[in-house]
């Protein structure tokens, strides 16, 4: 049975830092894609950030390039989103998402299989 908990979100002032986490159970991380999306209330869930297992490229979406860093650490079995410089529209949910076989730094929802629970970050002004 596949696992996602996230951790690490709270309430942060505008220009401040959050660092979350997502543990993997019931897969070994460094086989597959992961990925970090997040859902603003009445929003639809967007992708971030998407980390390609076969050879170590990451892409993230032109709203957080710059400011957000994800990484992995395989020994671990978790990723990691760095979230810099907030601002209050950074206000959602947090979600981490192990790929499909087929995901390849997929940006969609349907690229990827398991979610986790979710995690609120939310970005006083």
């Amino acid at each position: 049975q596949v696992q996602l908990v996230e951790s690490g979100g709270g309430l942060v002032q505008t220009g401040g830092s959050v660092a979350l986490s997502c543990v993997a159970s019931g897969r070994t991380l460094s086989l597959y894609d992961m990925g970090w999306f997040r859902q603003a209330p009445g929003k639809e869930r967007a992708f971030l950030a998407a980390s390609v297992w076969s050879d170590s490229r990451t892409y993230y979406a032109d709203s957080v390039k710059g400011r957000f860093t994800m990484s992995r650490d395989n020994a671990k079995n978790t990723v990691y989103l760095q979230m810099n410089s907030l601002k209050p529209e950074d206000t959602a949910v947090y979600y981490c998402a192990l790929g499909s076989p087929r995901s390849n730094g997929g940006r969609k929802i349907n690229d990827y299989d398991y979610w986790g629970q979710g995690t609120q970050v939310t970005v006083s002004s």
